[in-house]
């Protein structure tokens, strides 16, 4: 297989992306769950992950519980359409008195994305989560968040992943400073930057811009000397920031990694954009009774969760196929 993308969808089998969202608590899984939302026009206004009585809780968070505590208890499957594509979105617990939940979810997904802190790095619970999908060979894809807030070396970050993970971490982005100075990314395969502005409590699509970075201090976007910082550290990723490679991706012997912010949306559409090229469509999946494929022409389905009396005042009961 080539490093091309996947070409655009021709059947409801190939336009779809099914993935699980993993992380270690507090990483910001459920914040990018909202903002890929947001993104893919499934919601108007992303909400805080807070437990305050005045403010919305997550969309992904439904459950009273979830809405007190501001954290995942339970998956929740989340659907919306994308440049042609539809996406299934699986929100998993973090913390770990839940991951029961997470290890089924992982059962039926066919790649998952990655959370990082970028002020902590892989924490346990991200570990812990990375060796499921691992043994289930499940493709990775990284996105290194909070990058608003100061965060450590991206190299630092980078050769963490390799050294504990045993994957070649290629960065498809770099950041442009971090904390209050973290104004946008480098695209790699754009060769240019974006840069971003902060919208009224980070709800709604951050407006961005495309400069080519030549052209950054010419327009007084930049400093000359955040400028020459950039275009240093561009040459060191040209040197050893790794060669994509598509097909080592699906056999999880790379990971991409895409740096940003959930919180404020930096970040968030360029890796939306670039997930539905390269994550895989529907993959076979074997069973007591031999392969099942997607292109099977009789209706097959897996149901990876049942899930029963979640209120008391009915005898409701899903299963989430």
């Amino acid at each position: 297989m080539s490093n091309e993308p996947f070409t655009e969808p021709k059947s409801p089998i190939t336009a779809r992306r099914t993935f699980a969202v993993i992380s270690h608590p507090d990483a910001g899984k459920t914040t990018l769950t909202e903002k890929l939302l947001l993104y893919g026009n499934a919601i108007e206004l992303a909400g805080n992950v807070r437990a305050r009585k005045n403010q919305r809780a997550t969309t992904s968070d439904w459950m009273e519980m979830e809405r007190e505590r501001g954290i995942s208890i339970t998956s929740t499957v989340l659907q919306f359409p994308y440049k042609g594509h539809i996406i299934n979105l699986l929100d998993t617990p973090g913390h770990q008195d839940f991951s029961e939940d997470t290890y089924r979810t992982l059962s039926a997904v066919d790649c998952a994305v990655m959370v990082i802190d970028g002020a902590k790095g892989i924490e346990p619970q991200t570990l812990k989560l990375f060796e499921v999908c691992r043994k289930r060979g499940i493709p990775i894809f990284t996105f290194i968040n909070k990058m608003d807030r100061p965060a450590r070396d991206p190299l630092d970050l980078l050769d963490e992943i390799r050294k504990v993970l045993g994957m070649e971490p290629v960065p498809m982005n770099w950041p442009i400073g971090d904390g209050p100075q973290f104004v946008g990314v480098y695209d790699r395969a754009d060769d240019g930057v974006y840069l971003y502005e902060r919208t009224e409590r980070n709800e709604k699509i951050a407006p961005e811009v495309f400069v080519r970075v030549d052209d950054l201090e010419k327009q007084g976007l930049l400093s000359a000397e955040k400028t020459a910082h950039l275009k240093e550290s561009i040459e060191l990723l040209d040197e050893a920031g790794g060669t994509f490679n598509h097909e080592a991706v699906l056999r999880e012997k790379q990971t991409p990694v895409f740096f940003g912010s959930a919180l404020t949306n930096f970040g968030v559409r360029m890796f939306l954009d670039s997930f539905i090229q390269f994550a895989p469509p529907p993959q076979p999946y074997a069973t007591d009774t031999g392969l099942v494929t997607p292109e099977d022409a009789e209706f097959t389905g897996f149901i990876f969760k049942i899930q029963a009396n979640m209120n008391p005042k009915h005898r409701d009961s899903v299963a989430f196929l």
